[in-house]
């Protein structure tokens, strides 16, 4: 028996409990994993409260990132004690995820722990950090660099928004942070923002064409933000679009991609390429200050992440919640 969260919907009604969940119920795959860390991202978050319907079967135990060591291994990639990571390919939604003290999982699915981390180091870092690692890979392979001027990050305040602010500055950008939180600008600074805009700016109805002033742009919003950021983007500029926390709809117009030749990326951190991942976990260790790891996340138990769960979407928790499992 292990200690798990189980999302569960039948005539009762929608419900998710921390229960002790036998071996027997782990669905199928070829590497069993005794998680150490798991986190709440914005998806689990939707995932336990039900506000939206992320959850394609029941029971489902949420959690779509997770470190720790391979407890049984029928992959030929991994062997017992070997530690490993997950992030995405649809685990806390189609298949059990990460808030559990045990996952089984396809190997596909994992990688090896960069041994620049520990698991809660990754897990600090986890989908968000990983996400903003794959938005800078797809300006860098556009050829966006630090001397064509400004990048704008906006939802800095997000998981995401804050490791891409951390690492573009470590990497000589000048980041402008949109966020609706005026109380968090010393945080955003500390990360290494150089201007901060209200989100407002941004969050409404525009025009199809505003003045050229990014350079590039970190977009994890979508809809109005993500238009907008689009319609100042400058000529040749990227947009890299890895998030719909506004909005699903992307209200805007081709201008800026047909009469300033804007780009727009879109970034899939579900099901990307093995070697992919690895690129993008061995830049982290490179390219990431893990000083700033305390400041952009903080730890909770899984007897934690349920009640954290409705604050995580009201948009009053900043940056990463690391969740220790066996807690």
């Amino acid at each position: 028996m292990f200690k798990g969260i189980l999302i569960d919907k039948d005539d009762s009604g929608y419900r998710a409990t921390l229960q002790e969940i036998s071996e027997d119920q782990l669905p199928e795959g070829d590497v069993t994993v005794r998680v150490a860390y798991s986190t709440l991202n914005f998806k689990d978050g939707l995932a336990i409260t039900g506000s939206s319907p992320v959850v394609r079967k029941f029971p489902m135990v949420p959690g779509i990132d997770l470190a720790g060591s391979v407890e049984v291994s029928e992959h030929p990639d991994y062997k017992v004690g070997d530690q490993v990571l997950l992030n995405g390919w649809g685990v806390g939604e189609g298949h059990w995820g990460g808030l559990a003290q045990k996952a089984r999982l396809n190997g596909d699915w994992l990688i090896p722990l960069p041994k620049a981390f520990t698991t809660a180091q990754a897990m600090a870092i986890g989908t968000a950090g990983y996400t903003a690692m794959l938005s800078i890979l797809a300006l860098e392979h556009n050829g966006v660099t630090p001397e064509q001027g400004e990048v704008l990050v906006t939802g800095a305040n997000g998981g995401v928004g804050s490791f891409a602010i951390a690492l573009l500055s470590k990497l000589g950008y000048r980041v402008v942070a949109s966020t609706g939180r005026t109380s968090e600008h010393d945080y955003l600074k500390q990360l290494g923002a150089s201007e901060i805009i209200d989100r407002a700016t941004l969050s409404e109805p525009g025009k199809p064409l505003a003045k050229e002033r990014w350079a590039a742009v970190i977009d994890s919003v979508g809809s109005h933000t993500l238009a907008n950021a689009c319609a100042s983007t400058k000529a040749n500029g990227t947009v890299a679009a890895c998030g719909l926390a506004q909005g699903m709809d992307f209200p805007a117009s081709v201008a800026p991609f047909i009469l300033r030749g804007v780009t727009l990326a879109g970034i899939n951190s579900v099901t990307q390429p093995k070697a992919k991942r690895v690129l993008a976990w061995n830049r982290l260790a490179e390219d990431l200050d893990f000083a700033l790891l305390p400041l952009i996340s903080h730890e909770i138990g899984l007897s934690d992440a349920i009640e954290a769960a409705p604050r995580l979407l009201a948009g009053q928790l900043r940056g990463r919640v690391v969740v220790d499992v066996n807690r």
